[in-house]
């Protein structure tokens, strides 16, 4: 019986750690921690992480799932949902679970479809944990803070389990509620910006973001990262699910992760390092008179505003020429509210790297 036990403690200690736990949820193993490169070659493994709890101490878990190549290569990770109504990078990570075959990869494919749990059951942007409170936004939060409050501890073992298997990385979300955006990557340096144009948006910026970001972080630790904007919230865009699914099987067939001929992008984006918004002087109805990815001149029209009687009050005009990467969806427009974003090219040096 000695000799059983002591095989069986061999056998576990040389497991991977994802596979030690022997909690389960619908089948799926529960872990608290995932090192991929322990995990068998030419498989596909999904996983429970347990991230938190909530304030009635049920467990807070977040879909993780893994593609081990047949071969070895490098190890991509695709995030999504980090913002509870960001939907379209979700079905794009579950259209690449079923499709990408692991004995045809190269490499390791890390994907999470579904960072926030509580704010994506409760349709909120934010991290909302408690239904009324104040609630945290999670992608300001990275690396977190093991110590910290709710989100922060979220926060750090999202952290702990994407940043560990990442060589490259990209999060995935969309616009917020009442508003769009085009195709569209935020790039923050040479190494982001190539990734970017391989997963064919519409319109890259250059930018160098904002601390506390799955994106940032990632970069600041030298590891290439982007953050992918695909159109509308609250939605599956099949549309857009196709194309950012093609742009990211682009990008592993460029980085050696899979073989054979991917379809080129159907556009070149447009590349900008900065940004104006065009907004209201006066509260009312919206119309835009341009679309997404239209080109305007400063001063072209881009929206009329009507009071209650539906009296047009206001013409707003776009403040400099460029490309329109956003516009309000929702008619209803506060004074200081923007209608459409235009983005474009500034020759100032301190926007080189983007403004």
């Amino acid at each position: 019986m000695l000799r059983e036990l002591m095989a069986v403690a061999l056998l576990l200690l040389g497991m991977p750690l994802a596979a030690q736990s022997d909690d389960r949820t619908d089948g799926i193993s529960v872990v608290t921690a995932l090192k991929v490169a322990e995990l068998p070659a030419n498989t596909v493994q999904r996983f429970w992480l347990r991230a938190g709890t909530t304030s009635t101490g049920q467990a807070l878990l977040v879909p993780v799932i893994v593609i081990r190549g047949a071969q070895a290569g490098p190890r991509l990770v695709l995030t999504a949902g980090i913002h509870g109504d960001e939907l379209n990078g979700i079905a794009v990570i579950h259209r690449l679970a079923t499709e990408i075959d692991p004995k045809a990869l190269k490499g390791t494919l890390l994907m999470v479809p579904g960072l926030n749990t509580p704010g994506l059951v409760y349709s909120s942007r934010e991290f909302t944990s408690v239904p009324g409170a104040s609630a945290a936004n999670l992608n300001r939060r990275m690396p977190g803070n093991p110590q910290g409050d709710a989100a922060d501890r979220f926060a750090a073992q999202l952290w702990a389990l994407i940043h560990p298997n990442a060589d490259f990385a990209v999060d995935l979300h969309t616009q917020s509620r009442g508003t769009a955006y085009v195709l569209y990557a935020f790039a923050a340096t040479p190494a982001a910006k190539a990734i970017a144009t391989l997963t064919g948006p519409d319109i890259i910026k250059l930018d160098p973001g904002e601390k506390g970001t799955v994106e940032n972080m990632l970069v600041d630790d030298g590891v290439p990262a982007i953050t992918l904007e695909l159109g509308f919230p609250e939605v599956f865009d099949r549309a857009m699910i196709d194309r950012a699914t093609l742009g990211l099987k682009r990008l592993m067939t460029a980085r050696g992760m899979l073989s054979g001929a991917v379809p080129a992008a159907l556009v070149t984006p447009f590349v900008s390092n900065t940004l104006q918004a065009a907004r209201t002087q006066h509260g009312g109805w919206a119309t835009l008179a341009v679309a997404l990815n239209d080109s305007v001149a400063k001063g072209q029209t881009v929206a009329t505003v009507a009071d209650a009687f539906g009296r047009v009050v206001e013409t707003v005009v776009a403040p400099v020429a460029g490309r329109i990467n956003s516009i309000a969806t929702d008619p209803r427009r506060e004074a200081g509210d923007m209608v459409v974003r235009v983005v474009y090219w500034s020759d100032d040096p301190k926007c080189a790297a983007g403004c």
